[in-house]
């Protein structure tokens, strides 16, 4: 697979001319020149602005590998892709190692989220318009098909297409051919990429997505495993995070204590790397230790890990003790936060002995250090 573009780039969002709305980025050829090893997250820019791609693909778990093998086959054909996954589990970032890594590399990747779109700027968007075809259409702009000639075309949340918007993307489809808002009809030479954080064929059941267009953005189908179910990576796109924004700010990098390791490996993620990068990001930030320990992280996670949907239900032994050393971790922590890290005087607030005190925050790898300042300052 070809090299992907790995350094960050610059970010921002602009809107169409009178509309004030703008879903839209383009990364141009010049982005093509790096090497990589790993997934992330990516960022927008302005239409029309060149830019590096901001990621790097992260990962050595076996669902990633095979996500990955699957990007790779994916990428060295032309054919329309479509890459469903959860909000945050890298939708984008795959789009762009399909393109990076596929025979359009040298032209543009232009990106266009649905979600971010109204219906009515849907064709003028993705099509173009000449001057005067509607009110405020002071002057001709060229679509974003045109923008992505010979190179890839990425529509984002295509599911929340509305059923116009959906026709006008089937008849594309159908023959290349398209008429921007009052002008004529013209070819265009896109690959088109969809993404989708929801199945698309419940919906097709429902009637809310169109069979015919959904067979024409299937042809090639890619599915991204949720951050939960990718082993180790978890801890792995952490320790990358926490390097690239500690070089952002100019700041020491740090490691994460063990205690906040076996955090980051249990905790669902629902909001996979997304939510993982957040955290990291804050953590860099207020941590000032030599290492970023577990109370931050239970600091920033009001919530405790959760199931998959479809996970496997445990038995009720082990439900039991997961529920146990989750209640004793907090209620520990708690009682060190109220007796401001005094071992002591925590033991002596919930009736315990030093002793038998000290040896449950051994159990649980709880430095006292980590609670003698307020939780959301510093760790």
């Amino acid at each position: 697979m070809n090299p992907i573009p790995q350094e960050p780039g610059p970010a921002g969002t602009t809107g169409p001319p009178g509309a004030g709305h703008r879903a839209a980025q383009v990364a141009s050829p010049a982005a093509a020149a790096a090497t990589s090893t790993s997934t992330s997250t990516s960022t927008s820019t302005p239409r029309g602005e060149s830019t590096r791609v901001p990621f790097r693909i992260v990962g050595e778990s076996a669902a990633f590998r095979s996500a990955l093998a699957c990007i790779e086959r994916v990428a060295r054909s032309d054919a329309p892709v479509l890459v469903e996954g959860e909000t945050g589990s890298g939708k984008e970032v795959a789009a762009r190692a399909i393109h990076y890594g596929g025979p359009r590399q040298a032209a543009p990747f232009v990106a266009l989220n649905c979600g971010a779109l109204p219906e009515s700027l849907f064709e003028s968007e993705l099509f173009g318009h000449e001057r005067g075809a509607f009110t405020d259409a002071r002057e001709r702009r060229a679509g974003l098909v045109v923008e992505a000639e010979r190179g890839t075309l990425f529509l984002d949340e295509v599911d929340a297409l509305a059923p116009r918007a959906q026709v006008a993307l089937l008849r594309f489809l159908q023959d290349n051919c398209f008429r921007p808002l009052g002008g004529r009809e013209r070819r265009g030479d896109v690959r088109l990429i969809a993404a989708s954080n929801r199945a698309l064929e419940p919906l097709v059941a429902a009637g809310l997505f169109r069979q015919d267009l959904l067979y024409r953005i299937k042809v090639l189908h890619v599915l991204l495993p949720p951050l939960r179910e990718r082993a180790d990576d978890a801890l792995r796109l952490a320790r990358h995070f926490a390097e690239r924004y500690a070089r952002k700010y100019g700041a020491e990098v740090k490691d994460f204590d063990a205690a906040t390791q076996g955090w980051i490996a249990r905790h669902a993620w629902p909001g996979n790397i997304r939510e993982l990068e957040n955290w990291v990001h804050r953590a860099v930030l207020m941590c000032d230790g030599a290492t970023i320990r577990e109370s931050a992280a239970l600091a920033a996670a009001a919530t405790p890990p959760a199931l998959a949907p479809d996970a496997p239900l445990p038995t009720y032994q082990q439900a039991k003790a997961e529920a146990l050393e989750a209640f004793e971790r907090d209620f520990l922590l708690r009682a060190l936060r109220a007796a401001g890290g005094n071992v002591s005087e925590a033991a002596q607030l919930v009736g315990k002995e030093r002793r038998a005190f000290g040896k449950l925050l051994k159990k649980h790898a709880i430095d006292r250090l980590a609670v003698q300042v307020p939780a959301l300052g510093r760790c």
